[in-house]
């Protein structure tokens, strides 16, 4: 009995000893940080004296009380949501036709899927640009050409523009997630199912989408996370006028030099966001124990 709890603590020591210096790493790139960026927040700041080192709430109750800064965040969360939403729409049927192809044809169109990923947000970002343009840009010379449009629709500095620029940046995460859920399907369910009567749709209402939904609901969170938090994309495509959350405490820290503000708003989006995430977790952790009951 004393050996094998010789040998446990053995193992603890070990296993921490292993652990210390990722612990580490992540206390001085992330704890630390987000530390002092939350006492930054509570701290007043002028013109002409800077930045003073006193507990106050100045900040935070400006933030709750200005309208400007709820009309702020409600259009970064709702760009956030037209985004994840479009990723799904789009995401969910390119992975269950990217999970039925086989040979190099997979490879070729994941590729293909994930070369987004590969390019730099910023050069993506100011290739939309070039699309959109103005009256006579690419996007709506071939709308006007396809009879979809009559008139010249504006994309640049608009929400628009930002939310199909972000679904576009975030559209791998969405399918790699719901491709890899795919890959947990027996496809001789499916064949079953078919077997028995089912058309092809019903087998993919009844039978796939059940199945995958953990997986759809987790790309969703990443693409929630990510498009709230964006930041090239939203300064580039909505200009400085349009702003949302990151590129408002952007200038905040680096145009007005209201630092303690800044901080505010970051630590306000980035609590807004952990509310979300755990709430998005609770939900798929409760969708997998129904799956599995």
């Amino acid at each position: 009995m004393s050996a094998m709890v010789a040998s446990n603590s053995s193992d603890t020591r070990a296993g921490l000893s292993l652990a210390l210096p990722a612990l580490m790493l992540f206390t001085g790139v992330v704890v630390i940080p987000l530390a002092m960026t939350v006492m930054l927040s509570f701290h007043d700041w002028g013109q002409y004296k800077g930045i003073e080192p006193v507990f106050i709430l100045k900040n935070w109750i400006e933030i709750f009380d200005d309208p400007y800064y709820a009309e702020m965040f409600w259009r970064t969360f709702r760009v956030a949501l037209l985004a994840t939403l479009i990723t799904a729409v789009f995401g969910v049927p390119e992975a269950y036709i990217l999970n039925r192809m086989q040979g190099p044809w997979k490879g070729l169109f994941l590729l293909v899927i994930i070369g987004p990923l590969l390019i730099s947000v910023v050069a993506r970002t100011l290739g939309w640009a070039l699309l959109f343009g103005g009256n006579n840009g690419l996007a709506n010379k071939l709308l006007m050409t396809l009879g979809l449009i009559n008139s010249p629709v504006r994309f640049m500095f608009t929400e628009t523009g930002m939310v199909i620029a972000l679904a576009h940046a975030m559209m791998p995460f969405m399918v790699l997630a719901v491709w890899t859920a795919l890959q947990r399907l027996d496809p001789q369910i499916e064949n079953a199912a078919l077997s028995l009567g089912a058309n092809s749709l019903t087998v993919v209402r009844r039978i796939v989408l059940p199945q995958i939904m953990p997986g759809v609901l987790s790309g969703a969170i990443i693409v929630f996370s990510l498009s709230a938090s964006a930041f090239a994309t939203p300064a580039i495509i909505g200009g400085r006028r349009l702003k949302v959350a990151a590129t408002l405490a952007y200038d905040e820290f680096l145009n007005t030099l209201n630092w303690p503000l800044g901080a505010a708003v970051a630590v306000l989006l980035l609590i807004a966001l952990v509310l979300i995430v755990v709430g998005s977790n609770a939900l798929i952790e409760r969708r997998y124990q129904e799956m599995f009951r």
